[in-house]
């Protein structure tokens, strides 16, 4: 039986290799010029100890003075991140063609120090992100539950530095953040979108907002909302464009609702209801509502309908849920 197994095997490594011999862009052998999911992973978490100063920390650091922490955190990010960065650019066509090995380098080094120079900027988008949460949701008990324990908290704060490093021109890793959030909260944001100030995703899971959304100030979004496209049969011919929505200050949507197309602006001070389907803009100071359903009760043989009253606005104009 071993060494049917063994024999087994042979046969299916060499029935591989032959395939990798294909030369296709899954053939790649250069294992070691990737970048490396585990190592942005410990990034962020790396991030997440210098933002959240306080809240989160590395047990395996001794040195308990904030100036000593905070070097050896930056020290960390700078080696490993200028190292990933420096590897997405030498698979970049355009950055081989027209630089040397030390030139990228040098390119990776000066953007981690211009990504890290933008960390006070980061912390107080941030604080703004976690004082809406609080003051949004009843059932948040402070803003050490939300820095902690919501999924969109942890998702806006993974797109922020994604975000911050797409305008920095860095390739791929951007996105390979935003998908480590994205596996972690059911949240996919992709780190092209404009997010405004004070952004909340309440509950969050199935949330969705594509590359070239557009979100004011002090919006507030309900789990599964789509934030996105009307089509994308164009493929790569649409890179680019605008595909996806403009959604202007304080305006709410409410669970489900999906908002689609480029040329799509949803007013400020707008209300979006629950399970609404729009494509095509609304304009400011709107609430927009589905007709409401009908319920079919039955009881053995007999039957009885009942017509909702709809969901009701309270003082503020939000939907009551």
């Amino acid at each position: 039986m071993k060494n049917m197994l063994n024999d087994e095997i042979i046969s299916l490594v060499d029935d591989i290799l032959e395939d990798y011999e294909r030369k296709r862009r899954i053939d790649t052998d250069e294992i070691f010029s990737q970048p490396d999911k585990a190592v942005i992973n410990e990034i962020l978490s790396n991030l997440q100890q210098i933002i959240f100063r306080g809240y989160y920390r590395n047990q395996h650091y001794r040195i308990y003075t904030a100036k000593n922490n905070l070097s050896m955190l930056l020290e960390d990010i700078l080696f490993n991140l200028s190292k990933q960065i420096m590897l997405v650019l030498q698979g970049s066509a355009e950055e081989k063609e027209e630089s040397s090995v030390d030139a990228l380098e040098e390119k990776a080094y000066d953007i981690c120090i211009a990504f890290l120079s933008r960390i006070p900027k980061l912390r107080e988008s941030l604080e703004m992100d976690a004082q809406a949460a609080y003051d949004g949701d009843p059932a948040a008990s402070g803003i050490e539950e939300i820095i902690f324990s919501y999924p969109g908290f942890y998702a806006i704060f993974v797109y922020r530095i994604a975000h911050e490093l797409q305008l920095l021109r860095v390739p791929l890793i951007p996105r390979m953040m935003t998908e480590i959030a994205h596996s972690a909260t059911g949240i996919d944001i992709h780190p092209g979108a404009t997010i405004g100030r004070s952004f909340f995703m309440d509950h969050g899971t199935g949330i969705v907002i594509g590359e070239t959304t557009i979100i004011g100030d002090n919006v507030k979004v309900y789990q599964g909302v789509t934030i996105g496209a009307l089509s994308t049969r164009g493929g790569q011919k649409l890179k680019s464009k605008k595909r996806h929505p403009t959604i202007e200050d304080n305006v709410t949507i409410y669970s489900n609702a999906s908002i689609l197309g480029g040329e799509t602006v949803i007013g400020r001070n707008t209300v979006i209801g629950g399970n609404t389907f729009i494509t095509k803009s609304v304009p400011p100071d709107t609430s927009v509502s589905i007709a409401s359903p009908e319920l079919i009760y039955r009881y053995g043989n007999h039957q009885e309908k009942e017509k909702l009253d709809g969901l009701q606005q309270d003082e503020s104009g939000d939907w009551v849920i």
